[in-house]
């Protein structure tokens, strides 16, 4: 597919940066200089495709930073090389863990080139609605990467400009309302201009679309309370994607961008470079999983879900969970699994919080239960009722273990306890006596030492 190909193209001649992710190396190294090549229409799809690649290696962080966060997976103790993860699972992180230091690096990075496209491509030539379409997949991007490192560290130092070392470096943190204003500010952008497409076709498919921006624009209104706003946006997406009939279909790797996925990572197991190794594999059956006793019995007799989180062999010596199986690629010895961002019983599920925080009813065929009834039953259960869920609290309590029965391993478990109120008491049980400040992780030492400015950027409170 084009959008893999023009990656390992982009990576020898747009990438702006030398072989690491830091966030101050920002001067080109052996690439062509961008005043020479951010010209044409090819040019900028390809520095877009970049900005998507480096969506690949932030794949892990969901992993590390949200479900060992969480009580979906747990260490027993540190082994080779998981130190850094063990301290994260056992809410022991320091500010010089290097997994929150790669990850804050990277997605700076990331920031970046969507900086560099938006920066160059208003003085470009070319049609203006593919312009729109590109300004529309950069704002979709640099939004989601500033998100994601909101929901990890709180304000965070924001730019929408090119910025040079020295610059950066008086960069100071936003308030949770500039943060707020900047990433509602690009999405809103692509919404109200019609930057995006509604859906691709061919080649270009799994590139943001219009309700990708919308439902993640749903999500962060979701994740600062706003209630009303997170309705009004995901209620327009209410029947434009549809439910795969059952669970499995939606990780079947030969159907990927299926009519349930609305925003994915993509990788491709038959072009070099853009495969990777199995996740999660085991190599016997008998292996620990690292899977929490809360994940493995949070799941009814008879829900096809449990069955995804089942390890099965697919070669000799290796196992992996169903949710990701695939068949390594004979040319590059790699899988393609994507890692699925946003699809639609996602926004389902937040939908009905959505209207069960802003008003609770106790009615079978409210909104918000037809919502969550159509995810829960897709697994194969009986419809809930009403009845089971007498007030506000017990309904959000049932959105958020219907969103820890969904959504294993795909980097929402974390946050959306947080997001929920139910972090301390799910921590609890798995042993932790946790206090507000750890809803956030600690800002990297590392990036403490360069700006060396507390009045710019400090330690978050508890660290």
């Amino acid at each position: 597919m084009k959008i893999y190909r023009q990656i390992l193209f982009l990576a020898t001649v747009f990438v702006s940066v030398a072989c690491t992710d830091s966030f101050f190396d920002l001067e080109p190294s052996s690439s062509v200089p961008t005043d020479k090549v951010y010209k044409t229409a090819d040019d900028f799809n390809v520095a877009v495709i970049g900005c998507y690649s480096k969506l690949q290696g932030q794949v892990s962080y969901f992993t590390e930073c949200c479900e060992y966060r969480s009580d979906n997976l747990s260490l027993s103790a540190p082994t080779a090389g998981t130190q850094d993860r063990y301290d994260i699972d056992q809410f022991a992180d320091k500010a010089s863990n290097g997994i929150l230091e790669s990850a804050w690096a990277n997605f700076n990075n990331g920031v970046y080139r969507c900086n560099l496209v938006l920066d160059k491509i208003d003085a470009a030539d070319f049609d203006a609605t593919l312009k729109k379409q590109y300004k529309g997949e950069a704002l979709f991007v640099r939004a989601l990467t500033y998100f994601n490192m909101y929901r990890l560290w709180g304000g965070i130092p924001m730019t929408d400009k090119v910025v040079t070392v020295a610059e950066a470096l008086k960069i100071g943190r936003s308030s949770e309302q500039q943060v707020f204003d900047f990433l509602t500010g690009d999405l809103n952008q692509g919404i109200n201009e019609n930057m995006l497409p509604s859906s691709y076709t061919g080649t270009d498919m799994g590139r943001a679309t219009s309700g990708a921006a919308m439902a993640l624009l749903g999500k962060i209104y979701l994740t600062f309370h706003k209630w009303t706003e997170a309705r009004n946006v995901l209620s327009q997406l209410i029947g434009r994607y549809s439910l795969m009939p059952t669970p499995d279909k939606v990780f079947d790797v030969d159907n990927k961008m299926n009519d349930e996925i609305i925003f994915a990572v993509r990788f491709n197991k038959d072009v070099e470079g853009e495969g990777h190794g199995y996740w999660f594999s085991i190599i016997n059956l008998t292996d620990d999983t690292n899977q929490t006793k809360a994940l493995k019995e949070c799941y009814k007799d008879g829900d096809k879900r449990k069955d995804l989180i089942t390890y099965v062999k697919v070669e000799d010596k290796v196992c992996v969970m169903n949710k990701f199986k695939d068949l390594k690629s004979a040319t590059y010895n790699t899988v393609g699994n994507d890692q699925i961002i946003l699809r639609y019983a996602d926004v389902l599920l937040m939908y009905a919080e959505a209207l069960n925080e802003i008003s609770y009813s106790n009615s079978q065929t409210s909104d918000a239960m037809v919502a969550l009834n159509a995810v829960h039953t897709r697994a194969g259960l009986s419809p809930v009722q009403i009845t089971e869920l007498a007030d506000q609290d017990s309904f959000r309590k049932a959105i958020m273990l219907e969103r820890q029965q969904e959504f294993p391993y795909e980097g929402h478990r974390w946050f959306d306890l947080v997001r929920m109120g139910g972090a301390k008491e799910a921590m609890k049980a798995e042993g932790h006596t946790i206090q507000d400040f750890q809803f956030l992780y600690p800002i990297p030492k590392t990036e403490l030492e360069r700006i060396n400015n507390t009045e710019l950027l400090w330690q978050n409170p508890g660290y």
